[in-house]
């Protein structure tokens, strides 16, 4: 079915002080209502917009002040840039390089800022912008590419018009479905051209308080709803849930052929490396969403396994995802530990023994800085920080002269060690990289990309100096 629910926070901050909603926003993707967050954080937000704006309104065409009038146009860019992405990450304590933020923007503070907010919160780690589906004044000022602008409807106005002028300027339409009924999801997919995600479903959660039973009706509706949306037709947003809501509705999204009803689950890094395969449980979901950590079913202890709590090795929980087919997770996480990174029993990083690749070289690099033999080259590269730079600058000038592909291929491994050793001395591992690219991906505005001619020329005096040596 390949069809998980995802919370939208409106009422409910992502962040309380017991951090439970923190972890339910890490499951994938996340919709936030910065007006109806606390004071205190819409006054950030509301600083994010009052920057942008004063960013608009910089004039770069008075030919007089124009290059003047660049630089502080880029300042306040800069600037709204790291108050957004301040606000995404401490305030809102979400992991932007891998959950999939989508941002409610008030379609006036779009317009007022000619688009500059719509841009900055995409660059600052934001997914996608989700505006009123019937103002496309401010989708058009956005000026951000289609696939990352929502149009939020209300039912009774998400007509085969307003629809159709909406998917103009916006990839996905987002309907709220009153009283939480399924009979007009048939006719919201029918309007949109090419599914693939084209649109999400939004229910009211049920509230908790009034009934101690799940709300079974409530189920059944998300099961039914994730049926028509398999194979990537749409997704499945719930308002405010609860760890227990969210966990239910993912079981309801879910098969599985066991006779004792658990979910194989696949457990992997952020950069897809397979660690182990386990068991997952509608609780031992629940209990995840509950930490935000990697919590599973021991079938040998009949009964929740909070990986790390005996053993120290715990882990960062940053999404769940449904495999095509409906009847298998996948638990991305951050593999940690008190001694050793290590998912095994045995004390390897995976159930399938010893790392390969550049995660060996990792490990390795990582047990050379504590634990270096004599002679050590690595280890020399860590006392000596200008042999690490220049070898960096040499590797890098081989690689980029190189034609042939095993020559290519043979420069880009001496670049990628030495980097992996510079990047070991800092305390920077391979998931730092990665969390960063994924951030980087995010981005919607782009510099020019120009050599730096102070950085060219340094370089040229390392190599000279080692060509005269």
């Amino acid at each position: 079915m390949s069809c998980l629910p995802f919370p939208i926070f409106v009422n409910n901050l992502p962040v309380d002080p017991d951090n439970k909603r923190a972890a339910l926003a890490a499951v994938g993707r996340c919709r936030i209502y910065p007006a109806t967050c606390s004071p205190s954080d819409y006054e950030k937000f509301r600083a994010i917009c009052a920057k942008n704006k004063q960013q608009a309104l910089v004039d770069t065409e008075t030919p007089e002040t124009k290059d003047e009038h660049k630089k502080l146009k880029k300042k306040y860019m800069k600037q709204g840039e790291a108050m957004a992405s301040e606000y995404l990450r401490q305030t809102l304590k979400l992991d932007v390089s891998i959950v999939c933020v989508q941002m409610v923007m008030d379609g006036a503070s779009i317009v007022e800022s000619d688009g500059c907010l719509a841009a900055c919160m995409l660059d600052a780690g934001c997914s996608h912008l989700v505006v009123d589906g019937l103002n496309t004044e401010a989708m058009n000022a956005a000026k951000v590419p289609r696939e990352r602008m929502v149009a939020h409807f209300s039912e009774e106005a998400a007509t085969p018009e307003a629809v159709a002028a909406a998917l103009a300027f916006a990839s996905t339409i987002s309907v709220e479905l009153k009283d939480n009924s399924v009979e007009f999801v048939d006719k919201i997919l029918a309007l949109v051209p090419k599914h693939h995600d084209q649109v999400s479903f939004q229910l009211q959660s049920p509230t908790s308080a009034e009934k101690k039973e799940p709300d079974e009706a409530f189920y059944e509706n998300v099961a039914t709803i994730a049926k028509k949306c398999k194979d990537n037709k749409g997704k499945i947003a719930l308002v405010d849930p609860s760890a227990d809501t969210l966990g239910l509705s993912y079981a309801a999204c879910m098969r599985t052929d066991r006779p004792d009803g658990l979910y194989t689950t696949v457990v992997c890094t952020r950069n897809n490396e397979a660690l182990g395969l386990v068991y997952s449980s509608k609780s031992s979901i629940i209990a995840a969403l509950e930490c935000g950590r990697g919590v599973y079913y021991s079938r040998s202890r009949n009964g929740l396994w909070r990986k790390g709590d005996s053993s120290g090795h715990y882990q960062i929980l940053h999404r769940i995802d449904l495999d095509c087919d409906g009847d298998a997770l996948r638990f991305c996480v951050t593999q940690l530990g008190d001694d050793v990174k290590a998912f095994c029993h045995l004390n390897d990083f995976t159930c399938w023994g010893k790392p390969w690749g550049v995660r060996h070289l990792e490990e390795t690099l990582t047990d050379r800085l504590a634990n270096a033999p004599e002679g050590s080259y690595t280890k020399r590269l860590f006392d000596d920080a200008d042999l690490l730079r220049d070898k960096l600058v040499e590797e890098a000038q081989e690689l980029a002269e190189a034609e042939e592909k095993d020559d290519v291929a043979g420069e880009l491994a001496d670049v990628l060690y030495f980097a992996m050793a510079r990047a070991v001395k800092a305390g920077v591992s391979l998931d730092d990289a990665i969390a960063e690219l994924d951030r980087r991906a995010r981005k919607v505005t782009r510099r020019k990309g120009d050599s730096k001619a102070f950085r060219i020329a340094a370089g040229k005096e390392i190599l000279d100096k080692k060509n005269k040596e």
